[in-house]
């Protein structure tokens, strides 16, 4: 029985989530009461009751003691970790206005671990990119990328404030595939002030190298996520060999 219900409950929240996340339930509006949800759904208001409770520890909802349940009015974008991804379009689909800030671009020689993640020789250059993604005017990530200087030409080095991954597809390494290595970090006095959050506040670090088809790498990347702005999924599947044994 309780298998069942938890199928339920995970029914419910996803249902609801997809409505906050494509627009239907906009922010700052009310949810029908528990009644009203297990109705619809045809599920008892205990399974409403879990499925929202989950959704407002997550920050998509909240509730307001004798009024009801709200969406959030800056409720989290999902962003699977299975696939790169372009922040500037994930933002706008999650409907806020998204913007950046190019804080520096230098070319300058690798460090060891640079070099050592990118492959590249002692002395070997990188042009390295540090920015900062708003939604809404709001600072959600800054980040530093850096590319092997060998793959960009002069004109490739004026195009450096558009999208990286169109840049490398048109200088002809296109990425096809990416390793990320997420860690809980606490914000320093610099990151706290682009980001705009009390300094040792948790952030969320992704260290991603991406690589081409043939494996060759071509940008790593250091980002700091703003924790409640967007939701990092691991998407994971089982073993080829159908082996369940943990």
């Amino acid at each position: 029985m309780r298998r069942a219900r938890m199928t339920r409950t995970e029914d419910v929240r996803r249902q609801v989530l997809d409505e906050i996340l494509d627009g239907t339930l906009a922010p700052g509006a009310q949810l029908p009461n528990e009644d009203a949800l297990a109705d619809r759904f045809q599920v008892s208001r205990a399974t409403v009751r879990e499925a929202l409770r989950s959704l407002i520890a997550a920050n998509y909802l909240t509730r307001r003691h004798g009024h009801g349940t709200f969406v959030s009015h800056a409720p989290m974008t999902r962003h699977a970790l299975d696939a790169t991804v372009s922040y500037t379009a994930m933002i706008r689909e999650a409907g806020f206005e998204p913007s950046e800030r190019v804080l520096s671009k230098e070319s300058r020689a690798a460090t060891d671990d640079e070099a050592e993640r990118l492959d590249l020789s002692n002395g070997d250059g990188v042009v390295a990119v540090e920015r900062v993604r708003l939604a809404d005017r709001r600072p959600v990530v800054a980040s530093i990328d850096r590319i092997p200087a060998a793959l960009l030409s002069d004109e490739a080095m004026q195009r450096l404030d558009a999208s990286l991954y169109v840049l490398l597809d048109w200088v002809g390494t296109p990425v096809r595939f990416a390793t990320a290595r997420l860690a809980p970090v606490l914000a320093t006095d610099r990151l706290a002030k682009l980001l705009e959050v009390p300094r040792k506040s948790p952030l969320m670090q992704i260290e991603q190298v991406d690589l081409t088809a043939d494996g060759r790498p071509v940008m790593l990347s250091s980002e700091w996520h703003v924790p409640d702005a967007f939701e990092l999924l691991v998407n994971r599947r089982a073993p080829d060999d159908g082996s369940t044994e943990q």
